[in-house]
């Protein structure tokens, strides 16, 4: 089984491109939603937040925007915050993939928003990255709730710049340039994918290290 790590910045449009591939038939596990599962009640990221946040527990549930509001800006505590979280996506994830491979399936994707930042490439065979213009970026993620430029700004120093991204990846998907583009890319990444050996499956260790992406030949 091919396991395709599919990553982009904020606001370059990787939920749209993760829904179009599903559209495609290929199963696709979201970072984001198991983060939401694992902090709703009785999700198991509760107790351990709760003893590292006590004021971040609501009603049995993690509090994302007070959570959010508690770590950002605040390295100590995001790294506080990735050690509970990751362990328990990555056992998601694994998961995830012994069921579709029990399926039968030859293709998956794993969607990651910091694929590349946290050294979560090393589980797949291929990488593909989202990237959308900066004006275009820029626009969708104004135009989001809550959202300020000095905040964008914020987030955007904590992932790896956009070009940085696309050199680092297998393929490159382009958003905001009109869907018919978009989806001539992704179905060349399909046809990729099922041309390409498996090398992760079964699975191998994930790296535990925050380490960049530093592969030959990218």
């Amino acid at each position: 089984m091919v396991i395709v790590g599919l990553t982009g910045s904020i606001g370059m449009g990787k939920s749209t491109a993760a829904a179009l591939l599903r559209t495609r038939g290929v199963p696709v596990h979201e970072s984001d939603a198991a983060v939401h599962r694992l902090f709703a009640p009785g999700g198991a990221a509760v107790r351990p937040i709760g003893a590292a946040f006590p004021d971040i527990i609501r009603d049995g549930a993690v509090d994302r925007a007070a959570l959010g509001s508690r770590v950002f800006g605040d390295a100590e505590a995001l790294a506080r915050l990735e050690a509970i979280v990751h362990p328990l996506v990555r056992a998601d994830m694994t998961v995830f993939l012994a069921r579709r491979a029990r399926l039968g399936y030859r293709v998956v994707v794993l969607d990651v928003p910091l694929l590349l930042e946290a050294g979560w490439w090393a589980r797949c065979d291929l990488v593909a990255v989202v990237s959308a213009p900066y004006l275009v970026q820029r626009q969708r993620v104004l135009a989001r709730p809550a959202m300020s430029e000095a905040r964008l700004q914020q987030i955007l120093t904590r992932q790896m710049p956009d070009a940085e991204k696309r050199r680092r990846a297998d393929v490159v998907i382009p958003s905001g340039l009109g869907k018919a583009r978009t989806l001539r890319t992704l179905d060349a990444l399909l046809a990729r994918a099922r041309r390409t050996p498996p090398r992760h499956w079964p699975p191998n260790p994930f790296p535990e290290t925050r380490d960049a992406r530093n592969r030959s030949g990218h």
